[in-house]
């Protein structure tokens, strides 16, 4: 049986649902559904944003009318189909016995923190350096295509457009440099226990640090696929 509640977005699902506007049974503290509900959601989002970032969870209200079974097992608070960690979210509690209910508590989660943002307007195919950037303060649940908050990841990565200073760099902003562009004259390396073998190819595609390419041994003429390890070297099995 599926019910809800109004005002607020509040739904309580149930095998044994029990709702009691008048009742002598024991019913289950409103304080204490938003506890474990504001516990759960505050520490998912400092796990998914960092220790570095201030968190601060506002539960919505529960309508006073709701009086559910007293709960003799505990609660369980969970991430709700579609909830997010910054922002307006849902989170669900749910009680394990012996009377099961569901409530979903909608939340908001005001995550504050450093970000990166560029220091200066700059071009397409930028590879950034620590003078591009600078960290300002920003509420990231504001942020929905996500950020970057390390200098040391963002460095030396690539603009895949032209930015305005200021802006807010997010991870479809940036793609790690290419170390290897088709048709460039690159090293085969291949190494085993006691030996490396290295080889003059061709490139037939773009390639950033870990990713497979395929390039044509020169000699041989034969066509290998392997893993760009560096500037114009190529790792392949022996």
């Amino acid at each position: 049986m599926n019910r809800r509640w109004h005002p607020g977005s509040l739904w309580l699902i149930g095998p044994c649902m029990l709702l009691f506007m008048a009742s002598s049974a024991a019913h289950e503290p409103h304080a204490s559904i938003l506890h474990a509900a504001t516990s759960f959601i505050t520490t998912e989002a400092r796990d998914a944003h960092g220790p570095q970032f201030e968190i601060e969870v506002q539960p919505g209200r529960l309508d006073p009318r709701l009086r559910l079974r007293s709960c003799e097992d505990g609660l369980e608070a969970f991430m709700a189909p579609g909830s997010r960690t910054a922002g307006n979210s849902t989170v669900g509690v749910r009680c394990l016995g012996p009377v099961t209910w569901t409530l979903y508590v909608p939340v908001e989660i005001a995550v504050h923190g450093q970000v990166l943002v560029l220091a200066q307007p700059l071009p397409r195919g930028t590879q950034l350096q620590t003078s591009h950037l600078r960290l300002e303060r920003h509420d990231v649940g504001s942020l929905s295509t996500g950020y970057l908050a390390d200098l040391d990841e963002a460095r030396d990565m690539v603009l895949r457009r032209a930015l305005q200073a200021g802006t807010v760099l997010t991870p479809q902003m940036v793609e790690p440099p290419r170390l290897v562009r088709r048709g460039q004259l690159v090293t085969l390396l291949a190494e085993g226990a006691s030996v490396a073998v290295r080889v003059e190819g061709e490139a037939l595609g773009d390639g950033a640090r870990g990713e497979r390419v395929k390039v044509r041994n020169l000699s041989s003429q034969n066509v290998v696929e392997g893993l760009v390890l560096s500037h114009g070297v190529v790792g392949v099995s022996m």
